[in-house]
């Protein structure tokens, strides 16, 4: 099992939380199977011990590696798909990566087409969860609260946007 009780762990879907116990569950499945219950801001997320079911979960980000991150977002912004349909079909298919080097990336390019034109409400709505991901699981990797994640990921979304004149 690569998680202990106590592991900061992210769900790409759910994002950061505490692996608080390990237990037997029986959901859809005949036979109880061993779970992960995390715990996540907004509940509890039961993923399935197995390594190949555990959906993308893995360890939070390490306070070193946020130096390519800081890179990362300000970069410059990747060019979307124009077709409305393809570009969301893209971007999910890129989150289901469940990298925080995709989750940086889908937000500079997400937040870079915002400064150039309004996002419909689907992209919008995946921008902000995406975004409040990141934040927490940043906050979490340098030990600080969420809105000072929150505002030094704005300021380096700003960087790129005056770099790049985005």
């Amino acid at each position: 099992m690569p998680y202990n009780v106590g592991d900061r762990v992210v769900h790409p879907s759910y994002g950061v939380g505490y692996v608080i116990r390990l237990e037997a569950r029986r959901f859809a499945e005949a036979e109880a199977r061993l779970y992960y219950e995390i715990t996540i801001e907004k509940g509890t997320v039961w993923v399935p011990v197995e390594p190949h079911d555990t959906n993308g979960l893995r360890p939070v980000t390490t306070r070193e590696d946020l130096a390519g991150y800081r890179r990362t977002l300000r970069s410059r912004p990747a060019a979307l798909n124009q077709d409305r349909r393809l570009r969301q079909s893209e971007l999910t298919a890129r989150l289901r990566q469940g990298s925080f080097q995709t989750t940086c990336e889908v937000v500079r390019d997400l937040t870079a087409r915002s400064w150039q034109k309004a996002l419909g409400d689907t992209e919008m709505t995946l921008l902000h969860r995406v975004q409040d991901n990141l934040c927490h699981e940043w906050a979490m990797a340098q030990g600080v609260s969420v809105a000072e994640a929150t505002q030094e990921v704005q300021a380096l979304l700003e960087e790129a946007r005056q770099a790049y004149r985005v």
